[in-house]
């Protein structure tokens, strides 16, 4: 995915500006040419062929005096003026002006922050051209512990409408019940020549329950394969497990190391769209866990089967991430452990397989798109450790410390959660202002 820029040059350009136009024009298809195309360059007033937003390489005092012409270009705009990639500071008088007039405009001050907005871009456009998520799922949250499932948002119709008209995408339903059963089907040396490369770390799972983990890989893979063009994947692989022998989440390693295309765990869409975002965007490492923050007490204790809390100074301000029995699932690639085990949840079939992963300790950012399209929620964290309770459904989790725990009680969207390695606030900042949306800091 790149993005589609146009450059735009003023008509009252001196000949010494335009000769540093073209320079300009020239370094920055150095410095971004594997994040955008940039098309011929257009005078302002002249006609602005299709893209995703137009690139001001220079700007000049001429930009005061053509405020109409600049009306009629409905795109963003980035300013991109300085020999360096980024913006010049001599600029910020004329962006302030555009910004007063109404303009979308875009300034990066490093070469990092540029390229976060030009993905950015490109993944709006990859959406609205085309788009599509593909999840499994037949009568979700009537299945397995429905108490809790029936409450979720992201199986709604009027979220998957409101997903769809916001962004451009479309969301493909498709029976997990019957991918299951193909995978069932699939004879155990087919299994084994697919994986034969694959070199997964893993403990205590026998070899049938790894072979089953790799034919449901080969299933999903086939319908990938039929419809095309997927940039995320999941299944409602919880509340619907009985419908399948195994787990997917050995699937959605090799699918995104093989082909690229986001996962989402739980039938989760939400998820699925703000992983999408924020990865195609920031390209750090990325996963989805259960935030328990110390606050909700019993009430989240009870459900991972454990009787307290680490014992530590300052609880108030603690999360507790666990999900399906250890931290969550992510791509190896991301993660400094990574270890494919038997599965810990009794919600899933015996056979099944679950990811015991680690990121590194130090900085995170935790972040989700909320339901409504229009906001995103940003939370400075640290991963301080990992802490283990043996026989419980938190067998390896990480210990979270935030800034203000009674914040995120009152304003957390979802119990599922992004975690991104590093201090990321600033590219996801700019992230929503692609996309338009409000940003909550917690």
């Amino acid at each position: 995915m790149k993005a589609k820029l146009v450059p735009i040059y003023f008509a009252g350009a001196n000949e010494r500006e335009r000769k540093e136009f073209g320079e300009q024009l020239e370094r920055l298809k150095d410095f971004y040419g594997n994040e955008a195309d940039f098309l011929a360059p257009v005078q302002l007033g002249d006609s602005v062929p299709d893209a995703d937003a137009v690139v001001f390489p220079q700007l000049i005092g001429a930009a005061f005096r053509e405020k109409e012409e600049l009306k009629k270009i409905v795109l963003p705009f980035l300013v991109l003026t300085s020999r360096f990639g980024t913006v010049e500071m001599w600029d910020w008088e004329i962006v302030t002006y555009l910004r007063e007039l109404g303009f979308n405009v875009f300034t990066p001050y490093n070469v990092d922050l540029a390229k976060v907005v030009l993905r950015a871009i490109a993944a709006k456009a990859r959406l609205r051209s085309g788009g599509k998520f593909l999840m499994f799922q037949d009568s979700p949250g009537e299945g397995m512990q429905a108490y809790i499932f029936k409450r979720f948002y992201w199986w709604e119709q009027e979220c998957t409408q409101k997903m769809e008209e916001t962004f451009g995408m479309k969301l493909i339903y498709q029976s997990w019940k019957e991918v299951a059963e193909n995978a069932r089907n699939i004879a155990d040396e087919e299994a084994r020549k697919v994986c034969a490369d694959w070199d997964v770390c893993q403990q205590n799972v026998p070899e049938s329950n790894y072979l089953r983990a790799v034919k449901i890989y080969m299933a999903i893979k086939s319908v990938i394969n039929e419809i095309g063009g997927v940039e995320g994947v999941g299944c409602n692989c919880l509340n619907e497990s009985f419908l399948c022998d195994t787990t997917p989440c050995l699937a959605w390693n090799m699918i995104f190391e093989r082909d690229n295309i986001i996962w989402a765990c739980e039938g989760d869409t939400l998820t699925m769209l703000s992983t999408f975002l924020i990865y195609r965007a920031i390209q750090a490492p990325i996963m989805m866990t259960n935030l328990y923050p110390f606050l909700v007490g019993m009430a989240a204790l009870a459900h991972e089967r454990i009787d307290h809390f680490p014992d530590i100074p300052d609880p108030d301000n603690h999360l507790l991430g666990v999900h399906c029995g250890y931290f969550g699932f992510a791509p190896r690639m991301f993660c400094s452990e990574w270890t494919m085990r038997p599965k810990v949840l009794e919600i899933v079939d015996k056979n099944a397989i679950v990811i015991d992963c680690r990121f590194p300790k130090g900085a995170i950012t935790i972040a989700k798109v909320y339901p409504d399209f229009k906001k995103i929620s940003i939370i400075e964290a640290i991963i301080e450790d990992y802490v283990q309770y043996p026989g419980s459904d938190c067998r390896n989790g990480a210990l979270i410390r935030c800034r203000d725990g009674h914040e995120i009680m009152n304003e957390l969207s979802s119990h599922h959660a992004l975690i991104i390695v590093g201090n990321k606030k600033v590219e996801l900042k700019q992230l929503a202002a692609v996309f338009g949306m409000e940003t909550v800091i917690l």
